[in-house]
């Protein structure tokens, strides 16, 4: 018996071949390259044909991570980075192609907590969280062994927490704790002080053209002990120790697994976040977590998508 892994991001798809104890038997990866709409979901049938086909078992289930969010009533998922994917019917195109196997789609946050708590940092756990801090901001959740989903399959949209007393415009669209605090927050938040030209002239990242900042360059300049780096970066810190503090207060998990392209070069705050989480949260309850960076990293949510087949069929 074998389940099939699919972890599909904003810029490429990864699939793998798992056995029943989770050993990977083969792994393959594509760049998606501009594609949108069925082009993308052709690409997923492409790749499972081909890790069916150099499979010597049966294959018996799919499980599938979705940038976005998986509806478990409809079988439609919606990925903002994927064009022509506002409603798009995975669920019923998978199963029409393949009739005996078992398909599970869900969303990429969830597939990162079941990942780490099968392979990862957070083995053994029954109440475990893993923030992912990205493009953008989400929270897969396990509560007394149950992956939480919600109403509508949203459950977990950590980038729109309310951290600020004061609106701000651009919280429509990213929401207050992602503007602020994702990957593409940080870079923001960098140029409008750019921008504005008051604070920190002295700053390496003035000599560079706004618009070319990067997150990898605000980290870097971080270490060059650049003020407006700091600056940006604390703030960051901050809101991330606030957030976890209010989860922690709220679901009382055992683990905060921290992961995401962001986690990465932020890793090495984790004890700052921790210290600021302390702050903020109930005093027993932050006594009783471990924040750890992710174990599996860029592949948590391929062992995630495994173990999702393997759950399935149970």
């Amino acid at each position: 018996m074998s389940v099939i892994g699919i972890d599909l991001g904003g810029t490429k798809i990864t699939g793998a071949l798992f056995d029943p104890q989770g050993n990977v038997l083969q792994k393959t990866a594509s760049l998606l390259e501009h594609r949108q709409g069925k082009e993308v979901g052709l690409l997923i049938t492409e790749t499972i044909d081909n890790l069916i086909s150099d499979c010597r078992t049966d294959v018996n289930a799919i499980g599938i991570c979705i940038p976005g969010i998986a509806n478990s009533q409809t079988g439609k998922v919606w990925a903002p980075n994927i064009k022509g994917w506002e409603d798009y019917p995975l669920q019923q195109e998978l199963e029409n192609h393949y009739h005996h196997i078992k398909i599970n789609i869900a969303s990429d946050r969830t597939c990162y907590i079941l990942g780490e708590t099968w392979k990862g940092a957070a083995i053994g756990c029954s109440n475990a969280l893993f923030i992912a801090v990205g493009t953008g901001i989400g929270v897969g959740i396990l509560i007394d062994g149950h992956i939480l989903h919600g109403h509508g399959d949203i459950v977990g949209a950590a980038g729109w927490l309310a951290l600020n007393s004061t609106y701000q415009d651009e919280y429509k669209a990213y929401g207050c704790f992602e503007s602020h605090a994702s990957g593409n927050g940080i870079a923001r938040q960098a140029k409008k002080i750019l921008e504005e030209g008051r604070l920190f002239k002295d700053s390496v990242l003035c000599k560079k053209e706004i618009e070319s900042v990067t997150t990898q360059d605000i980290f870097r300049a971080c270490e060059e002990n650049d003020p407006l780096a700091k600056h940006v970066l604390y703030k960051a810190v901050e809101l991330w120790g606030m957030a976890s503090a209010n989860l922690v207060s709220l679901l009382n998990p055992e683990k905060i697994v921290w992961g995401g392209g962001v986690f990465g070069p932020a890793t090495q705050f984790l004890d700052h976040i921790y210290d600021e989480a302390c702050r903020w949260a109930q005093p027993i309850s932050i006594k009783q977590v471990k924040f750890e960076k992710s174990q599996l990293c860029g592949d948590a949510g391929l062992y995630g998508a495994g173990h999702l087949a393997l759950r399935s069929l149970k």
